[in-house]
């Protein structure tokens, strides 16, 4: 974890930025490791660590897609959101960011499983990837479940802040759908507090209508976890304006 109180830069020009949470759970299965060995690099979207790329110079997505549309899913936990969302839109190309390589050796082994060829895969903090994706190239963006940060000092962790949400926007295209969900009614209340002020607005037809899950919804294990415990999900969804 970077140091909190450190505002400088690394040796290779990389801003400091603090990450809270995991990197790593306490065990990897011989499968997992044999996933992350023989199929991560090849499914690497490109230069996006600042040891590679220092300069910061944009992915070509026309390399890694052609001219599909881009859709994006931050934090993507096990995985089963991406192989789904791929499986039935194969004209789109999806990059999946999350830090917690277990999370990413599940999604290559359900990648394998499944035969998708439309994932790109980085292993790390999604602010890298904004770094390095063109300007307003993203036509889908996904929050599924983000990391709660349930105590009050701790709500400036949460991606709903202005230090994740402004190079969002940024990579965002005009008319792109930003789909956030979550079961903590706080995480709620700051959602519809701060996206909108970076240039989104929610898109909602009535007072259950944050209830429905989407058409194409699969429920994730970590919604199935909040189910059990009693919790309320909550689908919000936001347009870039």
């Amino acid at each position: 974890m970077s140091n909190p109180k450190n505002t400088g830069s690394h040796p290779s020009g990389a801003p400091w930025r603090n990450f809270y949470g995991r990197f790593k759970g306490k065990h990897l299965r011989d499968s997992q490791k044999t996933y992350l060995d023989e199929d991560l690099a090849a499914l690497s979207p490109g230069a996006v660590d600042w040891d590679v790329n220092p300069d910061r110079t944009p992915l070509d997505l026309n390399h890694l897609f052609g001219d599909k549309p881009l859709w994006l899913e931050i934090g993507f936990g096990g995985g089963e959101h991406m192989v789904h969302q791929a499986a039935l839109n194969p004209d789109a190309g999806f990059i999946g960011c999350e830090p917690y390589i277990n999370g990413v050796a599940m999604l290559l082994g359900k990648i394998r499983e499944s035969g998708q060829s439309n994932i790109r895969i980085h292993p790390g903090d999604a602010r890298d990837m904004f770094d390095v994706l063109p300007a307003q190239s993203v036509a889908r963006a996904f929050l599924l479940y983000p990391d709660p940060w349930p105590k009050k000092r701790h709500h400036r962790r949460r991606f709903v802040t202005s230090e994740h949400l402004e190079p969002l926007a940024q990579v965002m295209q005009q008319g792109a759908i930003f789909r956030v969900a979550t079961d903590i009614p706080d995480y709620v209340r700051q959602t519809l507090e701060m996206v909108p002020k970076h240039r989104f607005e929610w898109l909602c037809e009535g007072p259950e209508d944050w209830r429905q899950p989407w058409d194409d919804w699969i429920s994730t294990r970590y919604e199935q976890k909040a189910l059990r415990e009693g919790r309320v999900p909550h689908y919000l969804t936001f347009r870039k304006v």
